[in-house]
């Protein structure tokens, strides 16, 4: 039986302008749906592993096709809570060269917002379980949405499930100093934590001195004592970052940092093409859950959401829809991009 692997967090309608177009000039938009934690569940549906998604949708239509999006691939959403006023939706624009791509949210009053913890029985979602994956973004939306992640974590805990949270700060939804006080609580209830260059430092307060990615400077040792830090304040079992140096909107430098409290290891880095950069974190997540999951050592499973997520950079839409096989012939070197006959 494939292992279980249950996320929770917001599914939204996702509205983008065509190609490269700008709002201003756009008559249409191209719908698709994703979220941080619905995009993982479908990653690790899609390697071959029990992907399990919990949220709270309206009972209409648009909540009705936001599961069915999501079902197509796998995913096991029978826990998915409905009610509430609306789904949420956030807009779109894709940048190209020096052109930074835009997103605007719509989501204010979404029916995951308005939610309450009685309304899901972890019980029965936790069942089997073998991993419990959320991120930032979830309690970042209300206290209620909060109260609802940490009931989670702590749910997950006491059944002795790994849990692992993907830090993902939004300056729109919450300050930095809210950020700090409900992830400081929720961190005390994970046990692999997940985040990029700038996530530690605005939702935890720990700084990696003498970076800066957009010159594409890193400092891995200002890493090093990051991770040390956090790992003598939470005592997580696993931290990872991706790394991500910005050439242009188009081009990108892309790697990943993992650490276990012995060994610190720096991924290959991977020169990405942007065809969609949205999503990329949550491929990385989902590859390095997977390969955990899986058995695989921390350096291999870190190899693996590195270039998973390097693939995600390539497909249009919220979701990565690389196989397990193309993920590891990327691992072993396959990247060239030849057509495939």
């Amino acid at each position: 039986m494939p292992k279980k692997v249950v996320t929770l967090g917001e599914i939204m309608l996702r509205l983008s302008t065509p190609g490269f177009e700008r709002f201003v000039q756009s008559d249409s938009f191209d719908v698709t749906y994703g979220g941080g934690e619905a995009n993982v569940a479908v990653a690790v549906s899609n390697y071959g592993l029990n992907g399990v998604f919990v949220t709270k949708v309206p009972d209409n239509p648009l909540g009705q096709a936001a599961i069915n999006h999501i079902r197509r691939y796998g995913v096991d959403t029978q826990f998915i809570a409905r009610g509430g006023q609306r789904l949420g939706i956030y807009f779109l624009e894709t940048g190209a060269s020096m052109r930074a791509s835009q997103v605007v949210y719509d989501r204010a009053g979404a029916s995951i917002a308005d939610v309450d913890v009685s309304e899901f029985d972890f019980d029965k979602i936790f069942e089997g379980a073998d991993w419990f994956h959320t991120t930032g973004i979830t309690p970042a939306l209300s206290d209620k949405a909060a109260a609802l992640t940490e009931a989670a974590l702590k749910a997950a805990k006491a059944k002795g499930i790994t849990t692992s949270i993907d830090l993902n700060y939004r300056k729109k939804l919450w300050s930095k100093e809210k950020a700090r006080e409900v992830m400081t609580k929720l961190c005390q209830y994970v046990d692999v934590c997940i985040g990029n260059e700038e996530d530690a430092e605005t939702t935890l307060g720990f700084k990696a001195e003498g970076t800066d990615v957009t010159k594409g400077e890193l400092n891995l040792d200002g890493y090093k004592s990051v991770f040390q830090q956090m790992k003598e304040k939470f005592g997580f079992k696993y931290i990872a970052s991706t790394l991500r140096e910005s050439h242009s909107a188009s081009d990108n430098g892309w790697s990943a940092l993992v650490y276990d409290g012995n060994e610190f290891y720096h991924t290959r880095q991977y020169e990405v093409r942007i065809v969609d950069r949205v999503g990329s974190g949550d491929s990385f997540a989902s590859g390095f859950i997977y390969g955990l999951v899986a058995g695989k050592s921390m350096a291999d499973a870190a190899e693996f959401g590195v270039a998973a997520s390097a693939l995600k950079h390539t497909i249009p839409g919220d979701l990565n829809h690389a196989t397990r096989k193309e993920v590891e012939e990327l691992v072993a070197g396959d990247g060239s991009g030849r057509v495939q006959r």
